[in-house]
């Protein structure tokens, strides 16, 4: 027997044990800590000449949920491995040559390798091996090197190695311990994958990028954060990119991305417009609502490494929230990055900035919420008048002409009539012949075109009659077979939008035949919506099999919802039930005297409906306020809080007069202020949605799998997460999600601000459980960790429902089904409307994939007793969807492969470039 103990200090550990003790090896278990490539950079060729098998079992920071299932340890593996950046040492031929011997080892199963997660043992300290030999001999070491280079060469370690049978029993028992524990998984197939990648990858040079026809959109995407931080892109949204940069790449890309909420509209966007900004050197315009400024900068920078710079009227601020301040309305045309984005209120408003804007030119123009871009009335029943657009609609036709592409959002194209749709692909068409063709074109006159898109005519099988409206515009080659022979016969490249009428007269017979052909189905599947409009849908995705991998393209994730039965609503306690009667009738007769501004009359319902902590605050800030007949500035300012979210409609002008008037209250509407307090002081009733929420949480034990609890209003979700904390959940970290300073952590009631960042990582972590946000928490976060979702109150804009269910029902959630739970009060404005609407609210939502963002007039009209008005409303929407779900048809396309990426540092250069 033999005892060595070895120092760094005095020796290479790496040269005099390791690479030593394997010359000759039969077997080596080893544990470790962390699994890192650079296991093969110390003992490669050694390890390559073991005879037998080499077992690695190491730690990751899974935590213990993350190895429940085998998708959720895959994924957190996937994470880990990211985190380390291994793309940063394939830079050269030895690096590369690292992960190649690596993935030999791999894919042949001489090495295998297990993870435990951290709160298994803790494997970070306890490091050993045993190494065998076919002669029967064997030694064994302990000690604190990990396997790593800097481990076995450059840190300062010790080891202990002990050869006797004893000692080597000892560890291999330890190492089998671990080895077969219930917690260890494999590595995971992505790790495999990716280091097969890394062992082929090269750093492109842009320019060889931009001059070859047939790169590949993944050579910009596969090392981006979206990749390398988060889960990837879903086979749709690889296909969108792919389809718009390449219409960029042959002149134009002119789409309506219609994708229903929830399946990651934004970040295709903004791959899209990054492939088009690195082809060209024009700037690249984006357009949002005012409340997603933030968002779409944060998505930019977290998911695509993007950098971008903001617009606030007097200075511009970077994605590190560094202002650069600009003199005079012209300094938007100094933007400090490639990437601007731009408030849709500054362009409603007619803002002088329009001027210099449309003064430009751009590589790609993005319109988020584009739906808000529309003609000011829309009659069905007029469909050859000249279209009178709002501001937004019309800035974006000028800009139309402006911009080499462009690229249009909204998961809802028709609002209400298909008219829409069409506006939205004139504004696409404004100064493009190749999306409805030149001012000649049948497509342009929406009176004739409607009917054949609608599949209420069909086209005529005379090619005489059918010509003009295939040849005006003419689709381009990758629309299949026959319009590549088509345009060969004709020896049209895709830089011709429109074929000449004359040609018709000097086809032959062959080709009138294939002429024929594409007439036929020419209207349902070839027409300009469908190759301009992109519409997917959850339940289509969900429900295709993708044939190269025999599984869905999206895998289903279940929604079972709670609460939805008319005798589940939330009953009041009597005075409760007075409080929010008093408050509808205060509504009532506030309806009867002020015309118009029909969010403001109803404020208080929409609050009161969210908890009785915010209508309490809501009634005593009237009362203060309005009641004196105070005047606020802003609306914002009326309940004197973040939570007053009104939605930031601007593209409708503000009705000053009506609020104005508003708030000069009469004695009966001040008495039914001083009514509903009244009953809210004298009542001794905890508000029942409280109990509601901690029998799901506790007697349901969804905490347990983790919940986010949403209200579109900050007191709301104070007051929850406030009692929660206090009364039930003392030891639980209960998060607070909100706009502004306003996040933070709650232990046993105490607050504690903390950045939503952190929170974010929090949750991620499983460090926060429970999660309670306004709806700042419902767009652009993901929080596949959690598995519930309870609403506590239900927004009058319906779409914000979509928003909040995507938190969790969205690529990398763990669990085939995740629970929803929606609280209403019975009785309530909310209640009304899902009794008597519920069943044709079902009906928009299969047609549009969601409700229109117009119907929140429904709940207007139901809370001022309009029930009749809601009713024909839903009724008078056509019956029949305008679009066909070809572009549900969804390529596998394989980026995870792509060895050939250009270079971070790159990229950031050409973005980081101002206007």
């Amino acid at each position: 027997m033999t005892v060595n103990r070895h120092s760094s200090r005095q020796e290479k550990l790496d040269a005099s044990l390791l690479q030593a003790r394997l010359v000759g090896a039969a077997s080596y278990d080893r544990i470790a800590g962390y699994f890192r490539s650079s296991l093969l950079e110390v003992a490669g060729e050694a390890i390559e000449n073991v005879t037998g098998k080499v077992r690695v079992v190491c730690n990751s920071d899974l935590e213990p949920a993350d190895v429940e299932t085998a998708k959720a340890a895959q994924q957190a593996m996937r994470q880990s491995w990211c985190a380390s950046s291994p793309e940063k040492l394939a830079t050269n031929d030895a690096g590369r040559g690292r992960f190649a011997r690596l993935f030999g080892l791999l894919v042949s199963g001489k090495l295998e390798v297990r993870v435990l997660p951290d709160a298994a043992f803790g494997l970070v300290h306890g490091k050993a091996g045993v190494i065998r030999y076919d002669d029967g001999r064997t030694t064994s070491f302990l000690g604190s090197v990990n396997e790593t280079l800097s481990a076995w060469r450059f840190n300062y370690e010790l080891m202990w190695e002990d050869d006797s049978a004893e000692a080597a029993r000892w560890v291999q028992t330890e190492f089998d311990t671990l080895w077969n524990h219930v917690q260890a998984v494999p590595l995971a197939d992505f790790i495999v994958q990716d280091v097969k990648r890394l062992a082929d990858r090269q750093e492109t040079p842009l320019d060889d990028w931009r001059r070859d026809t047939r790169a590949s959109p993944a050579s910009a995407a596969v090392e981006s954060p979206v990749y390398r931080q988060e889960f990837g892109l879903w086979a749709h949204q690889k296909y969108f990119v792919k389809l718009a940069f390449d219409a960029h790449r042959r002149g134009t890309a002119r789409f309506v991305l219609a994708d229903q909420v929830g399946l990651g509209k934004t970040v295709q966007l903004a791959l899209a417009a990054l492939l088009m900004a690195l082809t060209g050197k024009k700037p690249v315009l984006i357009l949002v609502p005012k409340p997603l400024l933030n968002q779409w900068q944060d998505e930019l920078r977290d998911l695509l490494a993007i950098p971008s710079a903001v617009w606030m009227g007097d200075a511009w601020v970077d994605e590190q929230g560094i202002e650069h301040p600009v003199n005079g309305p012209d300094g938007v045309r100094r933007c400090p990055r490639r990437f601007g984005i731009v408030s849709q209120g500054l362009v409603v408003a007619g803002n002088e900035i329009t001027a210099h804007l449309l003064a430009m030119s751009f590589e790609c123009v993005i319109c988020d919420e584009s739906h808000r871009a529309r003609r000011k009335k829309a009659d069905p029943k007029d469909l050859t008048s000249r279209p009178e657009y709002n501001n937004l609609a019309a800035f974006l036709a000028r800009v139309s002409a402006r911009t080499k592409s462009m690229l249009l959002a909204t998961a809802t194209p028709v609002q209400l009539h298909p008219i829409e749709a069409w506006d939205l692909l004139s504004i696409l068409a404004a100064g493009n012949e190749a999306v409805l063709g030149n001012d000649w074109s049948e497509w342009r006159k929406p009176a004739h075109c409607l009917p054949v898109v609608m599949g209420e005519r069909a086209l005529s099988s005379d090619v005489f009659e059918a010509w003009p409206w295939l040849r005006n515009p003419l689709p381009p080659r990758s629309e299949g077979t026959n319009f590549r022979l088509l345009r060969q016969r004709f020896c049209l490249d895709d830089g011709t939008f429109v074929a000449s009428g004359d040609l018709i007269g000097s086809m032959n017979g062959p080709t009138r035949t294939l002429l024929g052909q594409i007439a036929q189905d020419f209207g349902r599947n070839h027409n300009p919506f469908i190759r301009h409009i992109v519409r997917r849908t959850r339940q289509y995705l969900e429900g295709t099999i993708d044939p190269a991998t025999g599984e869905p393209y999206l895998k289903p994730i279940r929604v079972r919802l709670f609460g939805e039965g008319e005798d589940e609503a939330v009953a009041l306690p009597p005075y409760l039930q007075d409080a929010y009667n008093a408050a509808q009738e205060f509504c009532r007769l506030l309806n009867q005297r002020v015309r118009g501004a029909g969010f403001l009359k109803t404020l208080l319902l929409r609050r009161m409906g969210s908890s009785i902590y915010a209508g309490r605050r809501t009634t005593e800030k009237m009362l203060a306020t309005w009641g004196a007949n105070r005047q606020a500035t802003d609306r914002r300012a009326e309940i004197g809080d973040e939570s007053i979210d009104v939605d930031d409609d601007d593209t409708e002008p503000r009705n000053a007069t009506a609020e104005s008037e508003m708030k000069n209250l009469t004695a009966v509407e001040r008495a039914e202020l001083a009514r509903c307090l009244k009953a809210l002081e004298i009542s001794q009733d905890r508000d029942p949605k409280f109990q509601q929420v901690l029998d799901y949480l506790i007697g349901e034990n969804w905490l347990a799998r983790g919940c986010i609890i949403f209200s579109q209003y900050f007191d709301s979700a104070w007051w929850l997460a406030e009692s929660l904390s206090r009364d039930h959940l003392p030891h639980e970290p209960v998060g607070l999600y909100a706009g502004g300073a306003n996040s933070g952590i709650l232990t046993a009631g105490q607050f504690k601000a903390c950045a939503r960042d952190d929170i974010k990582t929090k949750v991620k972590h499983g460090e926060v459980r429970l999660l309670i946000g306004t709806d700042a928490a419902s767009e652009g976060l993901n929080l596949q960790r959690l598995g519930t979702l309870i609403n506590l109150d239900l927004p009058w804009n319906p779409t914000r429902l979509e928003q909040r269910k995507g938190r969790i029902q969205r690529i990398g959630q763990v669990r085939d089904e995740v629970f929803v739970c929606n609280l209403r009060y019975r009785g309530s404005v909310e209640d009304r409307v899902h009794q008597l609407l519920a069943d044709r609210l079902e009906y928009i939502f299969e047609l549009f994939g969601q409700i229109p963002d117009v119907l929140e007039s429904l709940w207007i009209d139901v809370a001022q007793g309009n029930v009749d008005e809601a009713k024909r409303l839903i009724d008078g929407i056509h019956q029949t969807h305008p679009f066909d779900n070809r572009y549900a048809k969804v390529e596998n396309l394989d980026w995870e492969s792509c060895a050939k990426v250009l270079s971070e540092g790159e990229i950031r250069k050409v973005l980081s470039t101002g206007w």
